[in-house]
């Protein structure tokens, strides 16, 4: 069983010794020997790593509560692992069956995106347990209107909602930064919408959500445009801090709220030092994908990779592994791609990238690979490559000491 509580303090400070994985001529061959046996892909999570993340996060929130984010995890034993640690508390997940189905064995769950799953829905209406255990989102009346038509007020228990508030910056000069999510933006807006919820039979606010991913899912270490995205930024956090505080006020002013939210892995020093919200959201810093390897303010621990085998050599500095082309969703740029991470100098070719069925890998270190040799990658984010395998190979130390299914591995996709 994954338990990360073993000589783990959330106010402990930074190891006295480099940690493993600083090293990666010995962290990933260490890997490499524990899973030497096991057929490629194998994917692995390193316990060690995961816990310094875990730690890592508790104490760049400050202590505000970190509310775990299923989609960057997609794995129920870390999820479980996690939320047994003081400090994370509750889950935000990103489909309606998925809570449902995760709430068979959580009492905190806050679906982070509206939805509009009728048979869902119908499912959610027919648990009272879940119903009490479950937050819907929403942003539009058509949202209230929509699980109206689904089952109407007294037919149905009490629907608990929460408000998705935009946390972008609206520049007057370089317009929109951030992403597109909610149509609601002022303290008015918000209020407006609140009272609506308020007046109707049925629901129950208690809650508002305001993701930053401007700032929580952009690095601002790397590159030329370092300078520009810092600027920004800063400028965003100013807004965000006044404005959030005002929507705030403005709600609390309606109603008592259970839960502000806000934030994210990228954002915590920020999110922790916001007295307006009673909590943020976090997975990715978890696992710790390769997007977030650009921040000034952290450095995630490579806690979860997967490895590919050797299969060919079409040219004296090609490798060519079978498999590799895991794409990570977002824009379509080399930063999607999984990284190759060791051996060190590898690269995919520029017109080939990473592919479905084999991925061509250049550099020093290719002119060494034989057939047969193991090579690691790196996801660029972290819960995604749950959905191409069934289970992680938990290791600690030099061995493999457990495995833990994906939502994949126990039979779910969820989207």
């Amino acid at each position: 069983m994954l338990d990360l509580t073993e000589e783990l303090s959330p106010v402990q400070g930074a190891p006295s010794v480099a940690p493993e994985w600083q090293d990666p001529a010995r962290y990933w061959p260490r890997l490499s020997a524990a899973t030497q046996h096991l057929p490629a892909p194998v994917a692995v999570i390193d316990r060690e790593a995961l816990r310094y993340n875990a730690m890592d996060l508790l104490v760049r929130s400050g202590g505000l509560p970190i509310r775990v984010a299923s989609k960057s995890v997609r794995v129920r034993a870390v999820l479980d692992a996690v939320l047994k640690l003081p400090g994370f508390r509750g889950i935000l997940a990103f489909t309606l069956p998925e809570a449902l189905w995760l709430a068979e064995s959580h009492d905190d769950i806050v679906l982070a995106y509206p939805t509009v799953d009728r048979a869902s829905l119908e499912a959610l209406f027919a648990d009272e347990q879940a119903a009490r255990r479950i937050t819907l989102m929403v942003d539009d009346v058509a949202h209230l209107d929509l699980i109206d038509s689904v089952s109407g007020p007294g037919t149905r228990p009490e629907i608990r909602v929460a408000i998705d508030v935009d946390a972008s910056w609206k520049s007057s000069l370089l317009g929109h930064i951030g992403v597109r999510r909610s149509a609601l933006f002022t303290a008015g807006e918000v209020a407006g919408f609140a009272r609506k919820v308020l007046a109707r039979p049925g629901f129950r606010l208690v809650g508002l959500q305001m993701y930053d991913a401007q700032i929580a899912g952009q690095g601002d270490d790397a590159g030329s445009d370092a300078p520009l995205i810092r600027m920004v930024q800063a400028r965003s956090r100013a807004e965000l801090r006044e404005r959030r505080a005002a929507i705030v006020e403005a709600v609390t002013a309606l109603a008592p709220m259970e839960f502000l939210n806000g934030g994210g892995t990228g954002s915590l020093e920020f999110t922790g030092s916001d007295e307006s919200l009673t909590e943020a959201s976090a997975g990715s810093g978890l696992l710790g994908g390769h997007l977030f390897d650009g921040y000034r303010s952290f450095q995630p621990a490579p806690a979860a990779a997967f490895a590919f085998d050797v299969v060919r050599r079409p040219a004296a500095d090609i490798a060519t592994v079978l498999g590799g082309g895991w794409i990570a969703s977002g824009p379509a740029v080399a930063s999607r791609q999984p990284k190759p991470v060791w051996p060190e100098g590898l690269r995919t070719l520029p017109r080939e990238a990473a592919g479905e069925v084999q991925t061509p890998l250049q550099g020093p270190a290719a002119t060494s690979l034989g057939v047969g040799d193991r090579v690691w990658f790196r996801h660029a984010k972290s819960g995604e490559p749950a959905e191409r395998i069934e289970q992680y190979h938990l290791v600690s130390g030099d061995e493999i000491v457990d495995e833990l299914p994906t939502y994949r591995g126990e039979g779910k996709a969820f989207l």
